[in-house]
């Protein structure tokens, strides 16, 4: 769907099919067992999802399995994604950005904007729904807008703990429209809301999806290679959008220090390009002029598809996370579960993730993430270590079958309140 689509109004997603026994050989039978209890009393329960993208970032990814398995176990699961215009993205991306503390102004034009494209994506959707899920700030004046019954959760996938004030005055009242809330730790949910219940439940990846299956090593090889990217040469990765918040020039910058002590070591940063991110070309090709003409540089935009972010992921020595603000970083999640050494900024849901020392490396600044960089890179039995901690970290707590658990308790639960 074009970002012009200014007029239209929601649409569906497209699924594959997805079944939950198929998760058996990684999670274990007691885990589909429990899951398959729980849904049992929601045979046929109606949900909706809303959002704002059917590809790019990690709203999307979770998406695309989360309600695939949702109907694998009974329910009456739907996907719908929001339509509006290029002004609507781009204002809502800085919303985004507002909530994660950047500088703003929203003008009474711009609420004029997101109102009016909420209203257009209202006018087209039937309320015949026992849970519907809002994702993020884009759609979430949807609850205020369309009348009926049904259970309304507004999901936050990022952190606002530091939001301009206001843009969160702005969206407050929207999401108390909500019957519920989710946030991804307890320290995001800010103390001025009142909604009826708060949930807490973080995000997860699917390990069978072709960006987290196993790969085997000649694949990798000739997968990175196809890029001029050596596969027997060390190499740093980061995974995730052109965003200032990503810290793009700051991961150049911990290369550049690196490549100092360890000559002929790569940098790849890998990040899709989102329809509802316009800023991101912007980012991408200020990356480009600050990485200047370095051929061991590598830059890449939705290389070829998951399969392509696999095998970088599994080529990297180190995977590198330096966001500014994170809600979770499901990029870390990927490379703790591909068993590699992540090194990352102590930012947002990052920390529920890894334990300093033990499953990965936390950092606060540049330096500090160059000197870990560089421990993995000498110490290749730490790194070892490491790795194999985080994916036992992820096997446990951050694979879709627990996505797909917390939510099935929720409903359970706001079900009970409504009885």
């Amino acid at each position: 769907m074009s970002i012009d689509a200014a007029s239209g109004g929601m649409r569906p997603v497209p699924l594959a099919h997805k079944s939950l026994a198929e998760y058996a050989p990684v999670v274990g039978d007691d885990v589909i067992a429990e899951i398959e209890t729980l849904a049992r009393p929601l045979q046929g329960v109606r949900v909706a999802h809303i959002s704002a993208t059917a590809y790019g970032g990690g709203v999307a990814e979770m998406l695309h399995t989360l309600v695939p398995l949702m109907r694998s176990v009974g329910l009456q699961a739907e996907w719908r994604i929001i339509s509006g215009s290029e002004p609507f993205f781009t204002i809502t991306k800085s919303m985004h950005n507002a909530l994660q503390g950047k500088e703003f102004t929203l003008t009474q034009a711009m609420r004029d904007i997101y109102m009016q494209a909420n209203e257009r994506n209202a006018a087209s959707f039937e309320n015949d729904y026992d849970f519907v899920v809002v994702h993020d700030p884009q759609p979430a004046a949807l609850r205020s807008l369309i009348a009926g019954h049904g259970t309304w959760i507004w999901r936050c996938h990022i952190d606002p703990s530091d939001a301009q004030p206001a843009v969160w005055q702005f969206l407050r009242p929207f999401i108390e429209a909500y019957d519920a809330a989710i946030f991804t730790l307890p320290a995001f949910v800010k103390p001025d809301l009142r909604v009826h219940k708060v949930a807490i439940i973080p995000p997860a990846i699917d390990p069978l999806s072709p960006k987290n299956t196993f790969l085997p090593a000649d694949e990798i090889a000739e997968i990175v290679a196809l890029v001029d990217v050596d596969p027997l040469r060390p190499t740093i990765v980061q995974v995730s959008r052109f965003d200032p918040w990503k810290d793009p020039l700051g991961v150049i910058d911990v290369y550049r220090a690196v490549r100092r002590e360890i000559p002929g070591v790569q940098l790849v940063m890998l990040g899709a390009m989102a329809h509802d991110d316009p800023e991101g070309r912007i980012f991408f090709e200020q990356t480009t002029r600050y990485a200047g003409n370095d051929p061991d540089i590598h830059l890449l935009t939705n290389a070829g598809g998951s399969i392509e972010v696999n095998a970088f992921q599994r080529h990297a020595s180190v995977i590198l996370q330096k966001s500014l603000r994170e809600g979770f970083g499901l990029t870390v999640t990927e490379g703790l579960w591909k068993e590699r050494p992540v090194v990352a900024n102590n930012v947002g849901g990052i920390s529920l993730q890894i334990e300093d020392g033990v499953s990965g490396y936390l950092v606060s600044n540049t330096q500090e993430c160059i000197e870990r960089a560089l421990t993995v890179l000498r110490e290749p039995e730490v790194a070892l270590q490491l790795g194999r901690n985080g994916r036992e970290v992820v096997r446990n707590n951050f694979l879709s079958t627990a996505n797909l658990r917390n939510y099935l308790r929720l409903f359970h639960e706001l079900s009970t309140a409504r009885e």
